[in-house]
């Protein structure tokens, strides 16, 4: 009998076994096969996506966005084992954003089909229980549990998707700096898990960051403590207070939020594969890939917009440079208002080199700024948006490491928050609740607190409270998981920018002497080229998650099959 270990059971462990049970069949050479799943969470949900989250914490990515389940656009080599997307299992709305717990009980639904629909011979054993330790064996892997047990496998896969770390330097001293003073700072986190409750109502609060964080932290300070929006006759979105919400002053790199997500399809037809794209593809080529996704769109379905014709376009688009004079001037000509032309810079820093005379004209500017954020995503005339949306996805997906700027960009376009948060954060600003305090936001340490200064506006805002908000970079060196931890102390795994180091073509874990382990593999978002795992796959686009981890699945089977070939040797 074989037996293989996916430890995390979250949605990366779930997909992936069920792409074990997949290809159990056409793989195995004996009748039975125990699959050990091991984390202390239920399986499906996992940490992240757990049940008992507030339903007022939602997906940013709508139902019909989501699915857990192969169809015809994977290129994969294992079978492919249709089923519902969550908008198709709730049999509702493909645009509703689900609440988290709903989200849940999808993923739940997802591993206890697997379970039930597992090939004959192979058997799914739950183990409630963090893997704390992992050793080599003749003909196998021996993983402790934080129980006293012990399960002796052939294979094992590191699968805990994101995981936390200890605290940064900076981040120590923070902590430091507000113990001394009695003040009160709170680090990187989900905001579910934040001590929210210590945080004072009707105070000035400072907060790093206006990433999808921020939003959950924003929901959870508001409408989480009583306050409540309503519609004003003229359809405008006005929020309420309860007296029990802090006054949340927030800044960031880029200074304003991510892009919210948008309401309409393409009308230029689907998305096609990269064109230009390899996986070590520089800069100017995935610009050049993803301003060809915008065009076409644009050219395609909004062509009283444009002065050529796709054909003529395409062909001489092809054979320039991105960047280069001609291309500049290629553009000018099919596209003649600015308006409508793709400018990286412009549209990735809004706020560059803009000064403000005070505050209140800052706020004035981002009142409109999200305005127009709004009825832009609203827009069906702004299709083309949608389609670098899509490009940037097949692009994370065909990238082997994206560079910092395309993982910025990537999440500041692609992965924003609902409309509807969007609309609450204006309401929010126009009731004094949440105020910006524009781009390049540098919080300074003082003797009574914090003070927040930016580029964007003189002067500065203090306060006596400071909040992360966004979650902690992936480091190996600094995980708390007692698994990898302990493989990291003793040389077990390496590090390749905070991620766990693997062989590109099996996944196989990397360890510190640079040699891949022949029964340890990893997957998931922590994994050196595997960032485009992360997240939910999305129907019909080939996605990154379901090829990787049909692969691995093939992979990890193998290595059972060769080990129980030598063991009845």
């Amino acid at each position: 009998m074989g037996a293989v270990a996916v430890v995390g059971a979250g949605p990366t462990g779930t997909c992936l076994v069920e792409r074990i049970c997949a290809n159990a069949p056409d793989l195995l050479r004996w009748p039975a096969l125990d699959i050990h799943v091991i984390d202390p969470y239920p399986p499906g949900g996992g940490r992240v996506w757990r049940s008992d989250q507030p339903g007022l914490l939602w997906m940013n990515s709508t139902a019909a966005d989501v699915t857990l389940f192969t169809d015809e656009s994977v290129a994969c080599a294992g079978p492919i084992v249709k089923g519902p997307s969550l908008a198709e299992w709730l049999g509702g709305d493909p645009g509703l954003f689900a609440p988290r717990p709903v989200q849940n009980a999808y993923l739940s639904y997802v591993f206890d089909r697997t379970v039930a629909t597992a090939p004959r011979g192979v058997r799914i054993h739950v183990h409630a229980a963090r893997a704390v330790s992992l050793a080599d064996l003749p003909e196998g892997q021996r993983i402790g549990l934080d129980d006293g047990r012990v399960l002796d496998v052939d294979a094992v896969v590191l699968a805990q998707g994101h995981g936390d770390v200890t605290p940064a330097r900076a981040e120590q001293e923070d902590a430091a700096f507000a113990r001394r003073n009695g003040l009160l700072y709170l680090p990187t986190g989900y905001a579910a898990d934040l001590p929210l409750d210590r945080v004072p109502a009707g105070q000035p609060v400072l907060v790093r960051g206006m990433g999808l964080a921020f939003v959950d932290l924003m929901v959870l300070l508001t409408a989480g403590r009583g306050g409540r929006f309503t519609r004003e006759y003229d359809g405008e979105l006005v929020y309420l207070p309860s007296g029990a919400e802090p006054l949340l002053h927030v800044g960031s790199r880029r200074g304003v939020p991510y892009h919210a997500k948008t309401g309409y399809t393409l009308a230029g037809g689907r998305p096609r594969e990269p064109r230009f794209l390899t996986p070590g593809a520089p800069a100017e080529l995935v610009r050049k890939e993803l301003a060809f996704a915008y065009y076409r769109e644009l050219i395609t379905a909004h062509g009283e917009r444009c002065k050529m014709r796709w054909a003529e376009f395409e062909d001489a688009y092809a054979d320039l440079d991105w960047g280069s004079a001609e291309m500049r001037a290629l553009i000018r000509r099919a596209v003649p208002k600015p308006a409508d032309r793709l400018d990286f810079d412009r549209l990735d820093r809004p706020l560059h080199q803009i000064r403000f005379g005070d505050h209140a004209g800052l706020q004035r500017w981002m009142h409109g700024y999200l305005a127009a954020d709004l009825r832009r995503r609203a827009d069906p005339a702004h299709s083309a948006d949608l389609a670098l949306i899509y490009a940037l996805i097949s692009a994370h997906g065909v990238l082997t490491e994206p560079d910092p700027w395309f993982r910025s960009f990537f999440s500041y376009i692609a992965s924003g928050p609902p409309g509807q948060r969007l609309e609450e954060m204006l309401a929010l600003a126009r009731a004094g609740v949440v105020t910006f305090l524009g781009a390049g936001t540098h919080v300074e340490r003082r003797a009574d607190g914090w003070r927040a200064v930016s580029r964007s506006v003189p002067g500065g805002v203090e306060a006596a409270a400071l909040i992360d908000a966004r979650l902690p970079a992936p480091s190996v060196s600094r995980a708390t998981d007692p698994l990898i931890a302990g493989l990291y102390a003793t040389g077990g795994c390496e590090e390749e920018a905070g991620l766990l180091k693997v062989r590109p073509e099996d996944r196989r874990l990397v360890g510190r002497d640079g040699a891949a382990h022949p029964r340890r593999f990893a997957f998931g978002p922590w994994v050196v080229a595997g960032r485009g795992t992360a997240g939910f796959a999305r129907p019909g686009l080939n996605a990154p998650l379901f090829r990787g981890a049909d692969a691995l699945a093939r992979t990890v089977l193998s290595e059972a099959v060769a080990t129980e070939a030598r063991r009845v040797a």
